[in-house]
């Protein structure tokens, strides 16, 4: 029997503006929350007033209000996602975000109770994430070098972009947001805005120091001044018309650069932050100043690498021993 087909997401931003208006008044409270109390990123804030928006819109249709929302409601809720398709990790993620979104409305008496706090879901699946081998990697950046070795200035960008992702395993978003004062050359560290609004200090080596280096001294100069006019960017990293280099671009960055590598598995900067992470600990760093150079929240995300590291061992184990 053939899987059921899977539903597409629902105009949310349509959905909501069908709901009455006391019901818009409290999603609007909660996004006020998310975003300027806890200092989630704008993505996050969509996701979770999305899931409230699909919530109570599928209250509203079965003809309830806020004060129908209930474990009930909840459940059925997520049943009508699993049956059109939902995969095990986005019922996970939404449930969480129902949770998040019931606590907030009880404290703040817009629910009589929380029905959140006995919402159970299917644990979400924990797939190994996709690494280049430590010689891939190598390789990735000595392709990256070649490259900027006529001194033109997007390859000269392109290559500080991989070495710096690799060398710090810092995220695409915090990549994106850095400014030019944000990398200090004396001491071989970058200061990134992580989620939450966190600021944390990264460490970076004498290869990405160099090519930092010579993207500043050499490249950046060539696109501002071919930019045309306005105020300069701040930005560390500019595209082609001198403004802040987006994510997306950086994606088409990396892909190019690790798809110049024969065998390397195509992968994006979430990519190289893994294979920094699992290189790490595969070099003998301990999990917690690798949690900390990863600006994860809890040591349960990076522990997911000594399961990757762990898949390696394995591997060759079975290839090398006699008894395996």
């Amino acid at each position: 029997m053939p899987p059921p087909p899977r539903s597409r997401r629902p105009d949310l931003r349509g959905l909501r503006d069908t709901l009455p208006e006391p019901v818009r008044a409290v999603i609007t409270g909660y996004e006020r929350h998310l975003g300027l109390e806890r200092g989630l990123s704008a993505h996050t804030v969509r996701a979770y007033v999305g899931d409230a928006v699909s919530l109570l819109g599928f209250v509203a249709e079965a003809g309830g209000g806020l004060a129908d929302v209930d474990l009930a409601r909840l459940r059925a809720w997520l049943a009508a996602q699993q049956t059109g398709g939902a995969s095990r990790t986005t019922l996970a993620r939404r449930a969480a975000s129902a949770r998040t979104f019931t606590a907030w409305a009880h404290r703040t008496e817009v629910l009589a109770t929380d029905p959140g706090g006995r919402l159970a879901a299917p644990r979400a699946h924990r797939t190994l994430p996709g690494v280049l081998r430590a010689a891939q990697a190598g390789e990735v950046m000595r392709a990256s070098a070649a490259g900027a070795a006529e001194r033109d200035p997007i390859a000269l960008r392109d290559r500080a972009i991989v070495e710096l992702l690799y060398a710090t395993g810092i995220r695409v978003s915090e990549l994106c947001g850095l400014d030019l004062g944000g990398a200090d050359f004396s001491r071989r560290v970058v200061t990134v805005l992580g989620k939450g609004s966190k600021e944390r200090v990264v460490p970076f080596g004498v290869p990405a120091a160099g090519a930092l280096g010579d993207w500043i001294e050499e490249g950046r100069p060539k696109i501002v001044g071919e930019s045309a006019g306005g105020s300069v960017e701040p930005a560390l990293f500019l595209g082609v018309r001198g403004k802040r280099l987006d994510p997306r671009a950086v994606r088409r960055v990396v892909h190019d650069a690790v798809t110049a590598v024969p065998g390397a598995q195509d992968m994006g900067p979430h990519g190289l932050r893994h294979s920094a992470a699992t290189h790490l600990l595969e070099g003998g760093a301990d999990l917690r100043s690798v949690q900390e150079l990863l600006g994860h929240a809890t040591l349960v995300t990076t522990q997911l690498y000594t399961h990757v590291t762990v898949d390696r061992l394995k591997a060759i184990h079975d290839r090398a021993h006699p008894r395996a």
